[in-house]
């Protein structure tokens, strides 16, 4: 199974390259970071963007479909690191699920949880509202209906601003 999910890596590197980090440092520091309630407060404040998005992701010809809720993390140092280290990108990623599964991310105890929203993905469409501006991680898991097809766990960084709703499509 682990040598299956790599080699669906190495496939997913070479034909997702829009999704493959830029080449040299992340433009994100992604040095160490407690964990700080302080850090994930601006999510919490009212606002009036939002995001309307849609998976429409495919890979060798196969199309897959959202199985699960949206999920949206505020960007803070702590999530940061994490995710840089879960999916190696804290921009964009398309990662087997067994693969980030199996990463190991500091202070796995850390419960950003309460700040995390989640909305339903009905027909590979979601919308989520009343958002404050800033910076978000937006996950999403896709299936395949092809026999032996690994689910995808898809993130991808968003930025609401202006109060406007922004159309996003992972």
């Amino acid at each position: 199974m682990f040598k299956r999910s790599i080699l669906a890596v190495a496939a997913l590197a070479g034909g997702l390259a829009a999704c493959a980090p830029a080449p040299g440092p992340s433009p994100f520091p992604v040095a160490p970071a407690a964990f700080s309630t302080a850090d994930f407060a601006w999510s919490r404040e009212p606002g009036r963007a939002g995001i309307d998005g849609r998976i429409a992701f495919n890979l060798r010809g196969e199309t897959y479909n959202c199985t699960g809720p949206v999920v949206l993390t505020p960007d803070t140092p702590y999530t940061r690191q994490r995710f840089n280290t879960l999916y190696g990108s804290v921009s964009r990623a398309a990662i087997p699920e067994p693969v980030v599964r199996a990463r190991n991310v500091p202070d796995p105890n850390a419960d950003y949880r309460s700040f995390v929203r989640q909305e339903r993905c009905t027909d590979n469409r979601f919308s989520i509202a009343d958002l404050p501006n800033g910076k978000w991680f937006l996950i999403a898991t896709v299936s395949s209906t092809a026999a032996g097809a690994e689910r995808i766990v898809l993130m991808r960084r968003v930025e609401t601003r202006g109060g406007r709703t922004i159309t996003v499509t992972l």
